[in-house]
C-alpha cells in the first residue's frame, strides 16, 4: 500500500514539475517574442514593415542598418559607453566601502542610514530636473559628459549599496578575524579579502548600474544637445511624423541594445550567483 502511494505521489511531483516547466517556457516566450519581432522586422524593408497584417515571407534587407550607420550614430554610442562605464565604476568604488560599513562593521543608526538611501529614490526624476538643468546652466556644464556621469552616479549608488550590503552580509566574519591577526589594514581586507568573497554580487550590482546608466534618456535627453548626446537620445531621432521608418528604428534599437546585451551575456553566470547570494540568509 505505501508503495502505490509512493509512487502516485512521485508521478504528482513530475506533472507539477511538467506543468512548471511549461509555464516557465510560455512566460519567456513572451518576454523573448518582442524582441525577436523586432529583430525580424529591422531585416525588412520599411514598405514590408509597414505592412498590416505582417507579410512573413517579405525578402529579408540589410536597408534599415545601413541607414542607421549612415547617420553616423558612433559619437552617441561612444557617449553612452563613456557615461555608462564611467559612473559604474565610481558606484561600485564608493558602494563597496559603504555597504561594509553598513553590513560588517556596521556604523550607529545604520538603518536610518540605509532608509536616506532609499529615500532618494523616491522623489519623481521630473521633479529634480528643473533644479539641475537651471544649476548646469549656471555653471556652463550642459551638454557635457561628465554632467551625466556625475548624475548616474548619485542615482545608482542608493542601489548598488543596499544590493552590496545584502551579499556583504553573508561574508564569514572568521575570514576578517583571520585577516585582522595577521595584520591586514582596512583597505588590504576590502581588496584582498572581501573583493574576491563578494565578486558574484560586485558583478551583479556593476550589470545593473550599467544597464540603468546605459538606458536613462531624460535627463540626457535634456541636459545634452549635440557633444554629450547619448545612444537613447539618439534613437529618438529616427521616430518622425512623416514617411516609413519602422524598419530602421528597429536595426537602431538592435545596434542600440546590442552592448547591453552583450554585458548581460558575459556576466550571466556572475550575475545568477550573486542575486542568489544576495536572497540566502
Amino acid at each position: 500500500m505505501s508503495g502505490q502511494v509512493t509512487i502516485v505521489t512521485g508521478k504528482k511531483n513530475r506533472g507539477g514539475g511538467f506543468a512548471l516547466t511549461g509555464l516557465a517556457w510560455v512566460v519567456g516566450l513572451l518576454f523573448v517574442m518582442p524582441v525577436l519581432w523586432m529583430l525580424l522586422t529591422s531585416f525588412h524593408t520599411e514598405e514590408d514593415a509597414a505592412k498590416n497584417p505582417p507579410d512573413f515571407g517579405a525578402p529579408l534587407s540589410l536597408g534599415g542598418y545601413k541607414e542607421f550607420f549612415a547617420t553616423g550614430p558612433w559619437p552617441s554610442l561612444a557617449n553612452s559607453l563613456t557615461a555608462s562605464v564611467l559612473s559604474t565604476a565610481l558606484v561600485i568604488l564608493l558602494a563597496f566601502p559603504a555597504a561594509y560599513a553598513l553590513s560588517i562593521r556596521p556604523v550607529r543608526k545604520w538603518t536610518d542610514v540605509l532608509f536616506f538611501f532609499l529615500s532618494t529614490k523616491m522623489l519623481p526624476v521630473v521633479a529634480g530636473l528643473l533644479p539641475i538643468y537651471l544649476f548646469a546652466q549656471s555653471v556652463g556644464f550642459l551638454d557635457n559628459i561628465w554632467l551625466l556621469i556625475i548624475l548616474y552616479t548619485s542615482m545608482n549608488l542608493p542601489i548598488a549599496v543596499w544590493m552590496l550590503r545584502s551579499f556583504l552580509s553573508e561574508v564569514p566574519t572568521e575570514i576578517l578575524e583571520a585577516a585582522s591577526v595577521d595584520g591586514a589594514s582596512l583597505t588590504r581586507t576590502l581588496r584582498s579579502v572581501v573583493a574576491p568573497v563578494v565578486t558574484p554580487g560586485i558583478a551583479s550590482a556593476a550589470l545593473i548600474c550599467f544597464i540603468f546608466s546605459w538606458n536613462e534618456l531624460l535627463f540626457a535627453r535634456v541636459l545634452t544637445g549635440t557633444v554629450a548626446q547619448t545612444a537613447p537620445v539618439f534613437l529618438t531621432g529616427f521616430v518622425t511624423s512623416q514617411g516609413l521608418f519602422l524598419a530602421k528604428v528597429c536595426a537602431a534599437s538592435i545596434v542600440v541594445s546590442l552592448p547591453v546585451l552583450i554585458a548581460g551575456f558575459a556576466a550571466q553566470d556572475k550575475l545568477v550567483q550573486g542575486l542568489s547570494l544576495g536572497a540566502v540568509k
